[in-house]
């Protein structure tokens, strides 16, 4: 079994107070998943747990996953590595390049092998025979899927909710992959709504793929939740000073870092549906911090 002491579980839930709030008469707390680990923080270690769990009881002593040059999955599957003695190689999408930027940095450091694949190559990361030809590469492995999606990273998303109350009347997460909303919707109890805000440009397939997910999770057909694809801020890892301006203002204000790529978003279209009256007075909304915060540094760079 896993060691699970080095962790901050249950992760905190904070209670925001502001005037604005007071204002619309709309209460949030937030769900801190941020402050889980240093290292392996938010949605990220909650993908990761029961992975990690299956890995170690069938008794494979290498992980290898896949991801881009600055992604929190790759570098949270190497802080896993260490803390839970695997092995770990990272297959990244592009051209190899020096120096590293520093999400690469951590992840060699700690000890994590990295291979570069070309993009055109990259793309056939779920084929059958492309994982065959790295298994004959590197031997036996435990596979993670790119950015930790699988039924098993759902099931690691819905003890979010298990680990609260779960009466709130809405559920709100930054929405990628669709994994972390699949594991919100399948723990949320029938009066919430789980509200998704998507941080990918032209994301109607959304809808689409939690669909399938939750199909393939546990058969239940859900119909309290949706997927917000208004505040995109033109695609994945893009900004601009509207965003970035907010987040600073909201770290002020709530001393609660956020970063552009999700929470950032995450936070400006829920504080922008409440300013629209989207929220009926009284409403109570759950917030999930899901971490990511590593990633600032190559923003601010």
């Amino acid at each position: 079994m896993l060691d699970l002491s080095l962790l901050n579980l249950p992760s905190p839930t904070q209670t925001l107070s502001s005037p604005f709030l007071d204002q619309h008469k709309v209460e949030i707390d937030i769900k801190r998943d941020d402050l889980i680990h240093a290292e392996i923080s938010g949605n990220k270690w909650r993908k990761l747990k029961h992975n990690l769990i299956a890995a170690k009881e069938n008794n494979f002593k290498t992980l290898l996953t896949f991801g881009g040059a600055y992604s929190n999955h790759i570098h949270a599957t190497a802080a896993a590595g260490k803390y839970f003695s695997f092995k770990t190689i990272g297959i990244i999408r592009g051209e190899e390049y020096s120096p590293l930027n520093d999400t690469l940095q951590d992840a060699k450091d700690w000890g994590m092998q990295l291979e570069y694949i070309n993009r055109e190559h990259y793309k056939n990361k779920t084929n059958e025979n492309f994982i065959e030809r790295l298994k004959s590469k590197f031997d036996n492995f435990y596979l993670l899927p790119e950015g930790g999606k699988n039924l098993l990273a759902i099931r690691g998303c819905e003890e979010i909710i298990q680990e609260t109350n779960n009466d709130y009347d809405f559920i709100c997460a930054a929405c990628g992959t669709g994994t972390t909303m699949a594991g919100l919707i399948a723990a949320a109890n029938k009066d919430s709504h789980v509200l998704g805000f998507s941080v990918l440009k032209n994301a109607s397939f959304l809808t689409h793929d939690i669909s399938q997910l939750l199909k393939e999770y546990d058969k239940t057909r859900r119909h309290n939740w949706s997927v917000n694809l208004d505040y995109d801020f033109g695609g994945y890892a893009k900004s601009n000073h509207t965003l970035t301006n907010f987040i600073y203002a909201f770290e002020k204000q709530f001393d609660i870092p956020l970063e552009p790529v999700y929470t950032g978003k995450l936070f400006f279209g829920l504080f922008d549906l409440i300013q629209q009256g989207f929220f009926k007075p009284g409403a109570r909304i759950l917030a999930i911090h899901t971490g990511g915060l590593q990633g600032l540094r190559g923003f601010k760079k």
